[in-house]
């Protein structure tokens, strides 16, 4: 209690220098673990997050292009393949499922993807769960202009079953790209914090059939007329999401496809192609992390200086105190403690701090994403920290301690006139 009250006294007496110092230390609390947190989450959402397919199968090129632009809706379209590649692997017995993705619309630069009735009647994207459509809802008829929109995607734009939009053009929102077709509203999906959440869904047969479509699938163009029926040789597919029966399917088919075939991309499996992104840009990660350590050590020494800078003020203090009987090891551990203790408080204030980066993280990589942070998943940098923390304030007193250990009664305790 005599140490405690010690620290408190201190503490009052030089109020402005403890309360920045607190609020450094929070600081860099909050920021290294929001670094550490929001790292390892948006690192997991995309490797290993509810993607629910095993591969993509698409055109010649990039798997990390086509990955991102079929399973996240982030990039362009590498081009098309034909329909029959889509009927051909949907019959291979090494795959559970195929579903074909025709992309290159908008709606208010919310990408709009064509598909079939199967991504909402078949497909899961984690184990047993599959996408659920709100009460009132139902999976749009492919025949006609109707449209399932992900939950993120009705609530920015302010959609609901029964709303009526026209598509535009390309992936990119310009108000002179819009089509003549008008699609209606049929049902809202439930959220499932994912990339869904961000696509409007429509039959891909509305693709093919879209005013100002040109279909080159057979090699020269063709525009699809009312009522006709269009053949399949003059279809093509962006993309087909696939389930594989097992991983053994997938090795066989990227040898196939991959290294035999001269026609197409499989990306197998997805979260490889995507952890070979996070590891060409991990120096920014490895950056963050160094500027957090150094914020770290930058707080710390703000709590040598803020103890050590009062300490010429406070030798009489420590000498009364001395003359009155303390010993040299309570005045060395009140120095300690009182570092300890502005650095505990620092890093209670650091949890405030690291809630409200992750608010904005949260905001920010949902709207370009659709992934959603987890507030409340526990992650080892949110006790790592603020112990870390403690520790080397606690190392950050032992200097001015020292100082006060040294501080001679006889000399300190001379009149100041």
């Amino acid at each position: 209690m005599n140490l405690m009250s010690l620290v408190r006294r201190s503490l009052r007496q030089h109020a402005l220098s403890s309360f920045v110092t607190i609020v450094s230390v929070g600081l860099a609390a909050g920021l290294t673990m929001s670094v550490f947190a929001i790292n390892a989450q948006t690192y997991d959402a995309f490797t290993g997050g509810k993607v629910g397919f095993d591969a993509v199968l698409g055109a010649r090129g990039s798997q990390l292009q086509l990955v991102l632009n079929t399973v996240f809706h982030l990039e362009t379209s590498p081009g098309n393949i034909p329909w029959s590649l889509y009927k051909e692997i949907s019959e291979d017995s090494r795959v559970t499922l195929a579903i074909p993705y025709a992309v290159g619309d908008n709606y208010q630069g919310y990408r709009i993807v064509g598909t079939t009735q199967e991504m909402f009647t078949k497909f899961t994207y984690r184990e047993g769960q599959g996408f659920v459509l709100e009460p009132g809802g139902r999976v749009f008829d492919e025949s006609k202009k109707e449209a399932i929109l992900g939950n993120y995607v009705a609530e920015k734009l302010g959609l609901t079953v029964g709303s009526a939009f026209t598509p535009y053009h390309g992936l990119q929102f310009s108000e002179r790209e819009q089509h003549e077709d008008e699609y209606t509203v049929v049902a809202i999906m439930e959220p499932t914090n994912g990339p869904s959440d961000r696509v409007l869904w429509i039959p891909i047969e509305g693709i093919y059939r879209m005013s100002g479509h040109v279909l080159r699938g057979a090699g020269k163009p063709m525009r699809a007329r009312p009522g006709e029926v269009i053949a399949e040789e003059n279809l093509e597919v962006s993309a087909v999401m696939l389930k594989l029966r097992n991983p053994q399917a997938g090795f066989l088919l990227n040898g196939q496809i991959n290294q035999q075939g001269k026609v197409a991309t499989l990306a197998w499996p997805i979260a490889r192609v995507m952890a070979e992104l996070f590891d060409r840009i991990g120096w920014v990660s490895r950056i963050l992390t160094m500027v957090a350590y150094l914020i770290v050590v930058v707080a710390a020494g703000s709590i040598l200086a803020s103890i050590y800078n009062t300490m010429n003020e406070r030798r009489r203090e420590f000498a009364i105190l001395r003359a009155l009987g303390a010993r040299r090891s309570t005045v060395f551990s009140a120095i300690v403690l009182e570092a300890s203790t502005i650095t505990t408080i620092g890093a209670l204030l650091g949890f405030l701090v690291y809630g409200g980066i992750l608010a904005a993280a949260f905001v920010i990589v949902r709207a370009q994403t659709g992934v959603v942070l987890d507030a409340f998943r526990f992650d080892h940098a949110l006790w790592m920290t603020p112990v870390g923390m403690i520790l080397l304030g606690a190392l950050a007193g032992l200097v001015p301690a020292f100082k006060a250990y040294r501080t001679d009664v006889a000399s300190n305790l001379t009149p100041l006139s």
